[in-house]
């Protein structure tokens, strides 16, 4: 089948519609025309009283309308069209003109509507959004569209939708399993086509009317290239449908070969080869531009996640766009593809639970199908911290969830991440859970890795906090196979858990409005690298061993679990001199001299790779040298701001698409100033728009959508999206008492 886009042109309508139904006559000249992936509640005002709370960041949600226009070409006549939404938060109902075609209450599950049925000339797709029963999460979902919708067309003899599966059994061996389908009234008879490069596979096979049929085929590969993070090698199968000379139908997917086990003695091995990871734990947000999935976000979470050493993602807690996936996929990262954050039993009034015995199997369906051909998805994980774990009943439903997936799957492990003890209950009361998984995602018991040895376990999420404790078991002991941080970017809702506060260490669990962000990311949420990540550099022993960073001023503060102690790399300080700064060295060195100006300060081992000074601050240069291995760095003090910086992450951009540009305020030389709090002022001219403004301020009330956002220690974010029409998108950036910046970006 042919894929078409569909996500140009809606028109939308925020709020009950009159009579709150449809209805043919519609008159929709008085709504916004929007094109997806679109999410409404980012483009709204933040308040206390909206009822997302703090766990969705105080933004607006409540309830949408959406209809587009279809006109069906005259060569679509006879064939079978497919509408597919990729995900819709939440609790989509979709019509074609007058014809119901369902419901779908899973945000993040894909779903499909035949509309054969029902076609002829003119018609409208019209989609009700309901995310007003509320809460729903715990972290900002998003409402509306937010990724993308597809039209599928082809011939009533067809591959069919997800019908394709391939498995790498032996690195020479491609097995192929192809489900045709033919909604015509007679019997057919066809040749299935699998092509990979050179090789080719012909199958000769009758189809029955109004059936489908599942044809198994295997493919040899002479000395293939491996599929791993480092290498990240795909190949195109190319499946082809003949009727006679006549090509009926066609699809390409993209796969890897490469193989994976688990085993409580030689932990993870990735083609053979032991392999560590390095993880985080990833929420689908985007920052500033909220849920919306556009492919270059999605594939710039990659991009930032690989430049800052992780090798591998939990998806927490749902199922992610395909793009994330495809991004995966091409720049090499590994994946714990994740189905639920909870299941019978609610952890909010109107979650998953509510949806849960009705479409478990269905939604688990929509992941597995959807996702099997990745080589970048390792595991599979069935839940997360699910009410029930330390009850008999969620062994029961653990082990029904497993076998599923194992049903339809067997070549990946099944697990999930589960807390619990520390009073809750004894931890080995989960032993019974534990059971029913391949391998075992422990949250936050690195205290719990040696009491079975026996079992294949890794830290499904971790605190930066604990780093040290958990990436040492990684490193110790075999049978833990890597650390999984939460998180390793931030992200919108679950308000303030990262937080440095002075309320004491009783403070509420979620911070109140204005919070509205984590706090808790190696990255913050543009994705600037935050003290913790440079870290977590020293722990993994890449890059540079050594790394100053200088505890803010003032009495010191409460951090929060999630927290980091409320540092910077900074050592300018105007109108604190001669006031006493702890500064921390996160060091891999055996013994570390700290000097300013030149004059020695001591020398010290580190302490769980951080060495602790007390240095009284005078301007100048602040400078850290490290011995076994020889290593330096140095903070210097920088001038007063002078201009704004702006730089693109990329020079050109294709089609329709984003570019993310970095506003930094720098001094005279060109170094950031730490301290700029500036508001910028953004204007746009040429082929394209300002998609979103941001930075990493947490309790900050600016909008995300607008022409101004204020630098947050030093920086924020502009993002770009172009609008397909070849030319140059120019930006420039003012505020006051600053010299402009300026920038293009080329759009082919």
């Amino acid at each position: 089948m042919v894929k078409y886009d569909f996500d140009r042109d809606w028109r939308f309508q925020l709020g009950d519609l009159p009579g709150g139904i449809w209805h043919a006559g519609l008159d929709d000249s008085d709504w916004r025309s929007v094109d997806l992936p679109h999410d409404w509640s980012i483009e709204l005002e933040r308040d206390p009283a909206n009822v997302s709370g703090s766990d969705g960041g105080w933004f607006p949600t409540g309830v949408g309308w959406y209809q587009k226009r279809l006109s069906i070409p005259d060569d679509w006549h006879g064939n079978n069209v497919l509408i597919e939404f990729e995900g819709v938060h939440t609790n989509a109902e979709v019509w074609l003109d007058e014809h119901f075609l369902g419901r779908h209450p899973y945000g993040y599950t894909p779903f499909h509507y035949d509309l054969t049925p029902y076609l002829d000339g003119d018609h409208v797709v019209r989609v009700l959004v309901d995310n007003a029963r509320q809460p729903n999460s715990r972290w900002y979902t998003g409402s509306g569209i937010y990724r993308h919708v597809w039209l599928w067309v082809g011939e009533p003899l067809h591959v069919d939708l997800r019908g394709v599966s391939i498995t790498t059994p032996e690195e020479t061996s491609v097995r192929v399993q192809t489900c045709v389908v033919n909604d015509a009234d007679v019997a057919r008879e066809i040749t299935l086509r699998s092509r990979v490069g050179e090789q080719t596979l012909d199958e000769r096979v009758t189809i029955p009317a109004r059936g489908r049929l599942e044809v198994s085929q295997e493919l040899h590969m002479d000395e293939p290239k491996l599929w791993s993070p480092d290498a990240p090698n795909l190949y195109a199968l190319e499946t082809e449908l003949r009727v006679g000379d006549e090509i009926v139908d066609a699809v390409t997917t993209p796969f890897g070969i490469r193989s994976i086990a688990f085993d409580d003695g030689t932990g993870f091995r990735l083609n053979r080869e032991p392999f560590v990871l390095r993880g985080g734990c990833v929420h689908h947000d985007h920052g500033p531009l909220g849920a919306a999935s556009h492919d270059r976000a999605e594939e710039r979470k990659v991009e930032l996640l690989k430049a800052n050493g992780f090798n591998a993602v939990r998806c927490a807690h749902n199922p992610p766009a395909p793009a994330f996936l495809d991004a995966c996929d091409r720049l090499g990262m590994l994946v714990i593809d994740e189905a639920f954050d909870c299941w019978r039993n609610g952890k909010n009034l109107c979650d998953y639970h509510v949806s849960f015995d009705d479409w478990w199997r269905r939604d688990l369906d929509s992941m597995l199908l959807r996702d099997r051909n990745h080589p970048c998805v390792i595991m599979w994980s069935i839940g997360n911290e699910p009410v029930e774990r330390g009850r008999p009943e969620g062994a029961q439903i653990a082990r029904m969830l497993a076998d599923h997936v194992r049903s339809v799957d067997p070549t990946r492990p099944v697990t999930a991440g589960i807390n619990g003890g520390h009073g809750e209950w004894p931890w080995q009361q989960l032993d019974d859970l534990f059971a029913a998984l391949d391998v075992c995602g422990y949250n936050y018991r690195a205290d719990e890795y040696r009491a079975h040895p026996d079992r294949v376990v890794y830290g499904s999420e971790s605190v930066a906090g604990e780093a040290f404790e958990h990436w040492t078991s990684v490193r110790e002991l075999d049978h833990v196979i890597g650390d999984f941080v939460w998180t390793a970017l931030d992200y919108l809702g679950e308000s303030g858990i990262g937080r440095t506060h002075h309320d004491g260490d009783h403070a509420p669990f979620l911070a109140a409005f204005p919070w509205h962000i984590a706090n808790c990311g190696d990255l913050d949420l543009c994705g600037f690298k935050r003290p913790q990540s440079y870290y977590r550099d020293v722990l993994w022993q890449r890059g540079e061993p050594l790394f100053i960073v200088v505890h803010s001023p003032g009495p010191e503060p409460t951090v929060t679990y999630w927290g980091w102690p409320d540092v910077s790399p900074s050592w300018t300080w105007p109108g604190y001199e001669g006031e006493l700064f702890r500064v921390d060295v996160y060091s891999a060195c055996e013994r570390v001299e700290l000097l300013l100006n030149g004059e020695s300060l001591g020398i010290k081992v580190a302490d769980r790779f951080i060495a602790t000074f007390d240095v009284a601050y005078e301007p100048g240069t602040l400078q850290a040298v490290g011995s076994k291995p020889t290593a330096e760095c140095q903070l210097g003090t920088v001038g007063e701001p002078a201009r704004i910086r702006l730089t693109p992450d990329r020079d050109a951009v294709r089609g329709d698409d984003l570019c993310f540009v970095t506003v930094e305020v720098v001094d005279g030389e060109g170094l950031l100033y730490p301290n700029a709090d500036h508001t910028i002022t953004f204007t746009v001219d040429g082929n394209g728009e300002l998609a979103a403004v941001g930075n990493g301020d947490p309790d900050s009330t600016e909008p995300y959508r607008g022409t101004r956002r204020s630098a947050h220690k030093g920086r924020c974010l502009a993002v770009l999206r172009s609008n397909a029409e070849r030319g140059e998108i120019r930006l420039r950036a003012e505020a006051d008492g600053l010299v402009g910046g300026e920038t293009a970006v080329g759009v082919a």
